[in-house]
């Protein structure tokens, strides 16, 4: 055997018999690798496996919640309730307007002339006649002495003419002339009387002085306002209401007021004025009502808010002021309904329902539509509800309407 062949006989003896470090044979043959498809299939059963059971935990959960919130329901809210009356309520008509005085001036001089006297003091009850100023009249005066002088002489002519005249020893003319010059005297008396009469002011009627507005030494003019002169026994309650309210009213009608300065006092009075025309550019009449004012505590230019009470109308269904939720969208009230359960119980939700409102009266509010005698509705307690929300009648009683609305 050739040298060549022998080598490689021992070379691959000795690569048969050489085993690896595990121990292994070099020889043994290796395993065959898995196929790509099998992996495929196996790494897909696995991510199904887990989308699946992903899809299972979301339903399961909300499965769960469902039933928490199902089982988990809120108490009722406790709120105070009303029923809806049917009842006659006052017909009222109200509007806004001032207080006017019927006797109200501001006293000043006729004429001209400088002030030597004043004879009042700021806020005096005075009565009519009573004198208040006197201006400088001494030329007045002088005047007046020289026409009485004058008239006395007249009259001694006249006297003495007339007794010639009775036995015919004087003519009829010489009476005529003493006559005329007689009458002359007396009618420049009665001017210059009336000119005195001028210079000394005097209030033109009973009532309450003001403030103060001269000083002694103070040159007036014709016309120069002295003091105010108010007589508050009697005012004036000048008020308008719309076109569409004018034909319910009537001369005689009652009317009440409130003033800001006396909260939770009402006066009345009474109709005595309508204007016959109606404003053309904001179609409002005028209405004028007198009121006794014998404790004169009402003072002219006060804010009024006046109410005509009007004949009555027939009943209305009308409710608590605070059960009505008046927002942009339309008045609503919540109306409690009673809902019977699967078990058997009763229970009571709060649905709201809108509603058409009326007038406003002592608390309460008018229903026009919406709503039936002896309906049950939410009178404290809505800011808290949904439509439908349940909820359970408090046993505290409503808060009461004070006398006099609260002031912002």
């Amino acid at each position: 055997m050739p040298a060549r062949r022998r080598l490689q006989k021992v070379h691959d003896m000795n690569i048969v018999t050489e085993h690896k470090i595990s121990g292994e044979p070099i020889d043994k043959a290796p395993k065959r690798p898995v196929r790509p498809v099998l992996w495929f299939i196996i790494i897909g059963t696995l991510l199904a496996a887990l989308v699946g059971g992903l899809v299972w935990f979301n339903y399961f959960r909300g499965q769960m919640i469902k039933q928490f919130f199902a089982n988990n329901k809120p108490p009722p809210t406790a709120v105070s309730a009303a029923e809806a009356k049917s009842e006659v309520v006052p017909n009222l008509l109200t509007a806004v307007g001032s207080l006017v005085a019927v006797h109200q001036v501001d006293v000043s001089a006729d004429v001209n002339g400088r002030v030597t006297e004043i004879k009042f003091e700021p806020g005096m009850r005075v009565e009519a006649g009573t004198p208040l100023v006197q201006l400088f009249d001494a030329p007045e005066q002088g005047d007046l002495a020289n026409y009485k002088a004058q008239a006395t002489v007249a009259q001694l002519s006249l006297d003495r003419a007339k007794q010639l005249a009775a036995r015919q020893f004087g003519p009829q003319a010489t009476v005529d002339t003493a006559q005329a010059a007689y009458d002359q005297a007396m009618a420049g008396i009665a001017k210059t009387e009336a000119l005195i009469s001028q210079k000394l002011v005097r209030a033109p009627f009973s009532g309450d002085l003001g403030m103060r507005k001269v000083e002694v030494g103070q040159y007036l003019t014709a016309g120069t306002a002295i003091v105010s002169l108010t007589d508050l026994s009697e005012l004036w309650a000048n008020f308008t209401v719309t076109e569409k309210d004018s034909g319910s009213l009537k001369v005689g009608q009652t009317v009440r007021l409130k003033v800001d300065a006396y909260p939770g006092r009402t006066f009345e009075g009474k109709i005595t004025t309508i204007e016959p025309q109606i404003a053309a550019d904001t179609r409002n009449i005028r209405v004028q009502a007198t009121i006794a004012n014998p404790e004169k505590i009402l003072k002219p230019g006060m804010f009024v808010t006046t109410t005509v009470v009007l004949p009555d109308k027939p009943a209305v269904i009308t409710v608590p002021e605070t059960a009505v939720d008046y927002t942009l969208y339309g008045d609503s009230v919540f109306v409690i309904a009673e809902k019977k359960e699967a078990d058997g119980k009763t229970s009571l939700s709060a649905v709201r329902t809108f509603v058409q409102t009326g007038n406003r009266v002592e608390g309460r509010v008018e229903i026009v539509k919406g709503l039936k005698a002896g309906d049950k509705v939410v009178a404290v307690g809505q800011l808290k509800l949904q439509s439908g929300a349940p909820v359970a009648i408090s046993t505290d009683p409503a808060p009461q309407i004070p006398a006099q609305p609260p002031r912002y």
